[in-house]
């Protein structure tokens, strides 16, 4: 109890941060489901919702930039689908995997000439960015609401992947693409939709990152992003459920280790702790069992 009651601050900041790398985890792990590839460009869709946040602040109300940046990123999310990855659909996935990094330094480059290499600050969000208590232990409001919306999402997009049209369409291009090909499944429509699932996430999660690491650089993207896809490795990448409870066991873990005093080392016990798994569970907490047919 006593080792809880220290640390709480921590263990409360480890669930919103595993909350935020699971939304963005999501995103990974879906596109990795469906194309067997990974989006190297979705940790910079993040960075970018967070610039977009912080721009249209500057010229719009705040009840109509936060929607305008979900919409802005969702369109980026499809864009980046359309402009990396559909024109190579037919390509080697090296080629793919090679305009997927492009597309990456691509957008932080763009940032770069936007930003100019400065810091930029995230607004403050009212009500979301207040300071709360909870057991003695003083923390942001968004620290206690980010676990909470990531399980509302979390469920709404397993109730759409198992019971709509275009989630069936995805759980047969994710078992063969090829045969759903020959079926008359639209393959470029279920992956499109894929990425603006993805990013949509993506921009919910910078929000609420951002809210709390108010910092965004050009390159910002790069760290949570790697995070969220350990995450999505960790939980066995291509299942859902796998990803968010990957993801709030490094963001627990990696905060309480910072509470110990050893923020040095909180980002590489994340790799490690990725090394260890896999060691014994090469597939992942919660990844299928591949078999070799003889």
């Amino acid at each position: 109890m006593e080792f809880i009651k220290t640390n709480l601050p921590y263990i409360l900041a480890g669930i919103s941060t595993g909350g935020q790398y699971a939304l963005i985890a999501i995103g990974y792990t879906m596109v990795y489901g469906i194309l067997r590839l990974i989006n190297f460009a979705h940790g910079d869709v993040f960075m970018a919702a967070g610039l977009i946040m912080i721009y249209s602040y500057t010229v719009m109300p705040l009840w109509i930039s936060i929607p305008f940046t979900i919409i802005l990123t969702v369109l980026l999310g499809f864009s980046v689908e359309r402009i990396a990855y559909k024109p190579l659909r037919t390509a080697p996935r090296m080629s793919i995997m090679i305009s997927a990094i492009g597309m990456s330094y691509l957008l932080q480059n763009l940032a770069l000439y936007v930003t100019g290499g400065l810091t930029k600050f995230f607004p403050s969000i009212p009500w979301i960015s207040d300071s709360i208590t909870i057991f003695g232990a003083v923390t942001k409001r968004v620290t206690v609401i980010t676990p909470i919306l990531t399980i509302i999402l979390v469920v709404a997009l397993v109730y759409l992947i198992r019971h709509t049209k275009i989630g069936m369409a995805m759980r047969a291009v994710s078992k063969d693409f090829e045969t759903s090909e020959l079926m008359g499944i639209k393959v470029d429509t279920v992956i499109s939709s894929t990425f603006i699932i993805g990013s949509f996430l993506a921009a919910i999660g910078s929000l609420l990152f951002f809210s709390n690491y108010p910092g965004v650089t050009p390159t910002v993207g790069a760290m949570p992003g790697l995070k969220a896809f350990v995450a999505a490795v960790f939980g066995g990448i291509g299942s859902i459920p796998g990803a968010v409870i990957g993801a709030f066991i490094i963001g627990i873990c990696e905060n309480i280790i910072k509470g110990l005093g050893w923020t040095t080392f909180s980002d590489a016990f994340t790799f490690v702790l990725l090394i260890i798994v896999l060691m014994f569970m090469p597939t992942g907490l919660f990844g299928e069992k591949q078999t070799d047919k003889v």
